[in-house]
């Protein structure tokens, strides 16, 4: 009696702890697209077939176990051994009817699923390429009315938030937000390209259904169709490094009215952006503009503070890279210097040519080399950035 008393016991806090989880949850995200749906649907299937092929295994085990106890004189064949095609027999019956549930009652929903997964022949009606790099997410819109809108996604959570011992309040998606979303239509078929620029990535938004390894060298696809206007999370479920858990997925589908809005909103901020290169910016104007910069792109690595990560993230503060010049006699950018590092990158460091316009690489290197204890008193023009691309 004791023993039952102590399994009760152990059941009333289990089902206590349970009734006490706030974020329990029995099933999936909301799916809100198809091959999120279908993946619900064969999950459920699947669970279902187990959970009856685990009660009729445990009411056979509980029928033996109480039908041939001890207590009620039950005596065990000790005359002769098993017949040995009896045991082939109820070896084999089992082994015919997992086999049947596997290929047949399992196995083809789930060939189904991965062929929704995988087919990305259906024509769609947009292409976006996605590239992974440490630690944030770039798109560019290949086609279509947006064909031409090209941006980074980075964190959004402020640094100082991030840092341990950070006693003040924390917003709701503390990790899950960013500076700029991929937007996309209601209802429209997404062809989705996907690498990356230095190590493996995972796009992820658990409500799209879809999950695909982005790889350095390789395209890879994938497509998604939002079939419910609002704004989905998701994140890099890849490990890739320190900053992995700062590498947050936004994803707003818009109805198709408001996302061309959108498209043409984001066409005009991007003109404003390109033709800020062309004029001549105050060092104070830069380096105003490049602190944000460096915070949002720069810092994960080399500290807010430009104190940086030896050996991995060289200091900023008092670096010679940084202190030394930036062009040569001849009017040209140093070869590993300053403007070349940023451009083309080095080891780890990706590079920026790719993710940040002019004005944002001439802002973030004034920044750093009349920052964080630098003063070499220079400034770089976003023109000269321009021409350096050359």
């Amino acid at each position: 009696m004791r023993g039952y008393t102590k399994i009760s016991l152990a059941v009333s806090a289990m089902l206590a702890s349970i009734s006490a989880h706030a974020d329990y949850a029995w099933n999936f995200p909301e799916p809100v697209t198809p091959m999120a749906l279908d993946t619900l649907h064969v999950h459920n299937k699947f669970m279902l077939i187990a959970m009856a092929i685990f009660f009729v295994v445990l009411a056979i085990m509980i029928y033996s176990i109480f039908a041939h106890r001890k207590s009620k004189n039950f005596k065990p064949l000790t005359d002769k051994a098993p017949s040995t095609i009896v045991e082939i027999f109820w070896t084999l019956i089992p082994f015919v009817i997992l086999l049947w549930i596997d290929f047949v009652v399992m196995g083809i929903p789930a060939y189904h699923s991965v062929i929704m997964m995988e087919d990305t022949r259906d024509k769609a009606n947009m292409v976006i390429k996605i590239t992974g790099s440490q630690w944030r997410w770039q798109y560019e819109y290949m086609d279509g009315d947006a064909q031409g809108i090209k941006f980074v996604s980075n964190l959004a959570t402020p640094k100082e938030q991030t840092d341990k011992g950070f006693a003040g309040a924390k917003d709701e998606n503390y990790l899950l937000e960013v500076d700029n979303r991929l937007v996309l239509p209601v209802g429209a078929k997404v062809r989705i390209l996907m690498t990356s620029a230095d190590v493996m990535h995972n796009w992820w938004v658990p409500q799209f259904g879809s999950s695909r390894m982005a790889v350095p060298g390789f395209i890879r696809e994938t497509w998604v169709q939002v079939e419910k206007a609002g704004t989905y999370r998701g994140q890099c479920k890849e490990l890739c490094g320190k900053g992995h858990g700062y590498m947050p997925v936004v994803v707003d589908a818009l109805p198709v009215e408001e996302y061309k809005k959108w498209v043409a909103a984001k066409k005009e901020e991007l003109a404003k952006a390109s033709a800020g290169a062309d004029k001549e910016w105050t060092k104070d104007e830069l380096v105003a503009n490049g602190k944000v910069v460096y915070e949002k792109n720069c810092a994960v690595c080399h500290q807010v503070t430009g104190a940086g990560l030896p050996p991995a993230f060289p200091a900023i503060t008092g670096s010679k890279v940084t202190n030394a010049p930036i062009f040569g006699a001849d009017g040209k950018y140093l070869k590993d210097g300053h403007l070349d590092r940023v451009l083309n990158g080095i080891r780890v460091m990706p590079s920026w040519k790719a993710l940040l316009n002019d004005t944002e690489i001439a802002s973030v290197i004034t920044y750093e080399r009349n920052a964080l204890g630098n003063s070499v008193g220079d400034i770089l023009q976003p023109a000269q950035v321009k021409e350096a691309r050359q």
